[in-house]
């Protein structure tokens, strides 16, 4: 499947969603980034299954200050439409394929019960 370009414009139909969704995000000119680009690619390859969504943080800029993405590369995983992994820095392939192997593996309803008690649990400001 290979990976699709992430834009405001299709942001909600692209991640908040079902299944999992890995977004690279990146800039031209960062070095990082090029360097991880090739891992990206090969990790989408492999995982036809997933969403493999890459955000251009020069040209998206209200979508990067919305994803709080502060360094680049940075790497974010949603399952189900929820925000589970905002990874700075480059990541190699290993730990790239065990990201994607602890998403897959999580129980979801384990995580919404866990979401729902700590929502419960925060407390409001006065």
């Amino acid at each position: 499947m290979g990976t699709i370009a992430l834009e405001a414009s299709n942001f909600d139909r692209q991640v908040l969603t079902d299944g999992i969704v890995l977004v690279d995000c990146w800039a031209p000119w960062c070095q990082g980034c090029s360097q991880f680009d090739p891992v990206f690619e090969a990790a989408a390859d492999r995982h036809p299954s997933h969403t493999f969504a890459k955000l251009n943080t020069q040209s998206e800029d209200q979508l990067t200050k919305k994803l709080k993405i502060n360094h680049i590369p940075t790497l974010i995983l949603f399952r189900d439409g929820i925000l589970l992994l905002r990874q700075p820095g480059y990541v190699p392939e290993e730990g790239l394929n065990e990201i994607i192997e602890k998403a897959e593996a999580l129980d979801m309803d384990h995580v919404r019960v866990e979401m729902e008690k700590e929502k419960l649990n925060t407390p409001t400001p006065a």
